[in-house]
């Protein structure tokens, strides 16, 4: 009931006409950035972090969720038509979907995806309603040594879930955690690692480094790529609306994949790309028309992208209520609570529950419109791929540059958004995941505080962080998560070597 009261208070929020228009505007964005290929919704908000940060918190940050479920539509549109995924989450998506497309059968693919899409995102926010009050009281009982404990979950799960070395995750965190000491030591009121540079002293700003190392460094690595391999775009032929046979095969997929894509989406090592495979693999056992996969099955389209979306509002489950972000999206959400002072975790649903609730309110708005504006804008969606690719990274590379200066106009700013391009570019270079920098930032602060909290309360006993029953656990789930790939890749070799 309390969760009744709360989301109709958030609604009366999210309905006003400022927010209405930021979540429009954000659906827009989302949709536009979803369907250009590269161009991602962690990368968009990253972008918009510099120029909101003087803007009402809780319209940019209505915004930057109404990017994020629009980002998860886009990107189906590409993979459908052009089979080029917009988000790495459509890859499944891509499979059945062109297929759809080069047989005349574009538009349903198309319907199939937005409907589900609408359905499994309204569904998962309903999740999210409930789920976020109960995890919220859990995370209340939490001592310093269990957000110790759940940071080191996040720091492990988020390295091993990004990229496909776990070596090469655990790398690209160190050097987030490296970047998070810069600045005075608020204990001993030292500097560190600031080199006399007063700049630094009040530490790296996390949307320098976001707009670096996803804008500029994406940038460059679009331009050092001397040849593209041109994808043909399939026309939408026919009607864009669904058969009764279509809906009679699209439902239970759509049911199943939200199924799958709430819960994984919620856990701290999930993401998008595991349900929609998963949901894709089922749908393909359970399908009455077998003979139609890899020649364009409705429901290999249908099952994956509701899976999609619903894991997009699973994955604010732990992000609103643990402060944990568990995907690249969610870490630049993140970012962008923290450039307004605020710290998502279960004191913000006490000190700021206009802030959440009116959040968590307008996602089933932006759902809404997600619906009613995806299928009569397709063929401007479909425009947006005609954009040669040299204009829209060069408009990127002044956007980014001109939003880092109006933020904080200062030449070693500048040069810092520089050198976290060439980072960027050679993480992007080399596939080292670029997320687990940006949550080491973050997170790296927070967690070495409530470490010094710890030992301070147990005057420096180190056997504190396992004396509380959900420490113990956190941790060994974490030892568990490190040791894990490395485990299984060993055992994948020895078994090829027997082989």
């Amino acid at each position: 009931m309390d969760a009744f009261i709360s989301l109709a208070n958030g609604l009366t929020i999210a309905i006003q006409p400022m927010n209405l228009l930021f979540a429009l505007v954000g659906v827009l964005l989302g949709t536009a950035v979803g369907v250009l290929p590269g161009i991602g919704p962690a990368l968009t908000v990253a972008l918009l972090l510099p120029i909101t940060f003087k803007l009402d918190p809780g319209g940019s940050i209505i915004m930057f969720a109404g990017i994020y479920y629009g980002g998860m539509y886009g990107g189906s549109t590409t993979a459908i038509l052009i089979n080029t995924p917009g988000e790495s989450a459509s890859m499944a998506t891509a499979l059945e979907g062109n297929k759809m497309a080069k047989a005349g059968r574009g538009g349903p693919a198309l319907a199939t995806s937005a409907i589900g899409s609408f359905v499994a995102g309204t569904i998962a926010t309903i999740g999210l309603t409930f789920l976020a009050p109960f995890l919220v009281e859990l995370a209340i009982q939490f001592g310093p040594e269990d957000y110790f404990a759940l940071m080191c979950v996040a720091f492990v799960t988020v390295s091993a879930t990004f990229g496909d070395s776990p070596v090469r995750g655990l790398t690209s965190l160190f050097i987030g955690l490296a970047l998070g000491l810069v600045g005075i030591d608020i204990l001993t009121g030292q500097s560190r690692l600031a080199y006399g540079v007063p700049e630094l002293f009040d530490g790296i700003e996390v949307t320098t480094l976001a707009v670096g190392l996803f804008a500029v460094g994406e940038a460059l690595y679009v331009a050092s790529r001397r040849h593209i391999h041109e994808e043909k775009l399939e026309p939408v032929r026919g009607s864009l609306w669904m058969t009764k046979q279509d809906w009679k095969r699209s439902w239970k997929p759509w049911l199943r994949g939200t199924a799958l894509g709430f819960p994984i989406g919620a856990l701290p090592a999930g993401g998008a790309e595991i349900p929609t495979f998963l949901s894709y693999s089922t749908e393909k056992k359970l399908t009455k028309h077998p003979e139609e996969f890899g020649h364009g099955a409705i429901e290999g389209v249908a099952g994956p992208e509701a899976a999609n979306n619903a894991s997009a509002a699973g994955t604010l489950v732990p992000l609103l209520t643990l402060g944990l972000p568990t995907s690249a999206t969610a870490a630049m959400m993140l970012a962008g609570f923290q450039q307004y002072g605020l710290n998502p975790g279960p004191l913000l649903f006490a000190e700021r529950p206009d802030l959440v609730w009116g959040l968590i309110a307008s996602l089933f708005i932006a759902n809404a419109m997600l619906l009613v504006l995806n299928l009569p804008l397709v063929g401007l969606w479909v425009r947006l791929l005609a954009i040669p690719q040299p204009w829209l990274y060069a408009g990127i590379l002044v956007f980014a540059t001109m939003g880092t200066i109006a933020a904080n106009p200062s030449p070693v700013e500048l040069m810092m958004l520089s050198a976290f391009g060439v980072l960027g570019f050679l993480m992007r270079r080399f596939d080292y995941p670029i997320a687990p920098v940006v949550v080491g930032l973050i997170l790296g602060p927070i967690a070495e505080s409530q470490l010094r909290r710890a030992l301070s309360i147990s005057l420096g006993d180190p056997m504190v962080l396992v004396q509380s029953p959900f420490s113990a656990i956190l941790l060994l789930i974490a030892l568990v998560a490190l040791i894990l790939p490395f485990f299984l890749k060993g055992m994948g070799r020895f078994k090829a070597a027997e082989d």
